[in-house]
């Protein structure tokens, strides 16, 4: 399981309340740095970063780490990626899991679309995208890994399931349609 990501981004964090909301990946990474150790999957995280720090964490932790620029910088790595990994396991950023935007990334709808099931943090898009074959949320450690397991216990099904989820909400002729209809045209 893999993902193209950045891996850390500054700047863009908010104060709400008395409390900072982070908008960088890295921290919910870090935050399951453990996993790789906890199952026998196979991890690696293709990511856009120079923090030297986390990267080296994330690694003496078992992740594989890989530099996304070379697969990022043109549609047909890109792709090729996307369709040699066994599915996507990725995190989301801070702002959109604990303010439950629904957020779900155009990258996890390509895996989607090539077959590969993927397992995603939870960020509330659940409420309009069917969830446990082919695609499944997490919110920790523990559900992440029941995921990986359903996953490889019935890989073909969740190739399916998710294949499936992509043609029933990412097709651009559905989507377009919709869009199209809401704007009365």
């Amino acid at each position: 399981f893999t993902t193209v990501s950045h891996c850390k981004q500054a700047n863009n964090d908010i104060e709400w309340e008395g409390k900072t909301y982070t908008w960088s990946k890295h921290t919910e990474f870090l935050r399951l740095s453990d996993l790789p150790r906890r199952t026998a999957q196979p991890l690696e995280l293709a990511l856009a970063a120079d923090d030297a720090e986390s990267l080296a964490l994330l690694r003496s932790k078992g992740w594989r780490v890989i530099d996304a620029a070379p697969i990022s910088r043109d549609i047909l790595p890109y792709r090729d990626y996307i369709r040699a990994a066994r599915g996507e396991f990725t995190v989301a950023k801070e702002q959109n899991i604990r303010f439950r935007t629904g957020w779900f990334s155009d990258r996890s709808a390509c895996f989607l679309a090539a077959g590969k099931p993927v397992v995603t943090q939870d960020t509330a898009f659940g409420e309009v995208l069917p969830l446990g074959e082919g695609l499944f949320a997490f919110g920790g450690m523990e559900e992440a890994l029941a995921a990986i397991e359903a996953i490889n216990a019935d890989y073909p099904r969740h190739c399916r399931a998710a294949r499936a989820v992509a043609e029933e909400h990412f097709r651009a002729e559905r989507v377009l349609a919709s869009l199209l209809e809401r704007a009365g045209l």
